[in-house]
């Protein structure tokens, strides 16, 4: 089996390569190597900046240094590949729009050039999508009420609630420009296309920002004696899933290939607010950081735990590893490589 992932360094793709040379398969990663995040971490060392990349070459992935907006790297690369697993994307808000044109050439344009690939080569993609699609508006109780046909008695959103609620940012315009395309190809050309709508992924191989991957930036200031930032109140409430459960979910799809737009996260069983989440990390390391309260972040989703009730029924997939466990393995991930990070 030949496996292409896109972003094959970063986070995400990272943990799908070795995910797939665990099981034999032969993996290409491509990434432009372009961290635009690490600059705002103010805990990241050099040597942060290739870490993944050294791990993956060790493991034997074959790393191509190429950007996803060119239309000939896929071509390339995707010739005779049984699957495109599509993870380099631009996720932070903030950079969105900072940057527009990064986030439309990284996201957007990438996703095509990904989706070309997928047609003319008739192999299967799995492409990420974000729970940012829905927007930014609050799920409380009173949207309880009025939408209750969207939402289940226990307020878990499936992939029939309203989309881009709220403040709109070009992010939650690319990732929903990416579903239609990966919709319309599912539609005009019959293909196996999963779009995986993802809540709160955390996990080894993650450097966590403020901008996103705030499991992972806590736990990490945390370990290093950090001040932590909290943009509102901290009662944020996500449904938080572990990045080995997204490889299963990528390798599920893989086996079924039904196609279609998934809302992927942990569900009920993960929920957990910004502070519940720091006062575990705090049990687990036995560290109590500094916590600063900040003003409400624009364009940030204050509620979201999935139903992942749809990739459940096509895969028979769903989450096994809870907060308590996947938290503790990222603590002993940050342990084991604190030669990475600036300490206090």
């Amino acid at each position: 089996m030949k496996v292409v992932v896109t972003g094959g360094c970063g986070f995400l793709g990272t943990n799908l390569c070795l995910f797939y040379r665990k099981k034999g398969a032969e993996v290409i990663a491509i990434d432009n190597l372009t961290k635009h995040e690490f600059s705002r971490n103010i805990y990241m060392k050099p040597e942060a900046r290739n870490f993944n990349r050294s791990i993956l070459e060790k493991s034997g992935v074959k790393i191509v240094v190429m950007d996803i907006s060119n239309e000939e790297v896929l071509i390339k690369y995707g010739i005779d590949a049984d699957y495109i697993c599509h993870t380099a994307a631009q996720a932070a808000m903030t950079i969105s729009w900072e940057d527009p044109r990064l986030d439309f050439n990284t996201n957007t344009l990438g996703t095509f050039n990904v989706l070309e690939a997928g047609r003319k080569y008739k192999i299967p993609v799995a492409i990420c999508s974000s729970i940012h699609t829905y927007g930014p508006e609050k799920i409380n109780s009173e949207l309880k009420e009025e939408k209750t046909r969207y939402i289940n008695e226990n307020i878990s959103i499936n992939e029939d609630y309203p989309l881009l609620q709220g403040v709109i940012t070009p992010l939650h315009a690319s990732k929903r420009a990416n579903e239609i395309y990966a919709q319309s190809y599912i539609d005009t050309f019959n293909m196996k296309v999963a779009c995986f709508r993802l809540s709160g992924i955390y996990g080894p191989y993650q450097f966590g920002g403020e901008d996103h991957g705030w499991v992972a930036n806590f736990s990490i200031r945390t370990l290093i004696g950090e001040e932590l930032n909290i943009f509102g109140n901290g009662k944020q409430l996500r449904d938080i899933l572990h990045v080995q459960d997204v490889c299963e979910a990528f390798d599920a799809f893989y086996k079924k290939q039904v196609p279609g737009i998934y809302t992927l996260g942990g569900g009920q069983k993960t929920m957990i607010s910004l502070i519940e989440c720091i006062d575990k990390i705090k049990e687990i390391t036995q560290n109590t950081p500094k916590i600063n309260f900040k003003g409400d972040r624009f364009g940030d989703l204050r509620y979201f735990v999935a139903d992942y009730t749809k990739f459940n029924k096509a895969t028979d997939w769903t989450p096994k590893i809870m907060p308590q466990e996947g938290i503790t393995k990222l603590i002993e991930w940050v342990k084991e490589n604190d030669k990475l990070f600036i300490k206090k």
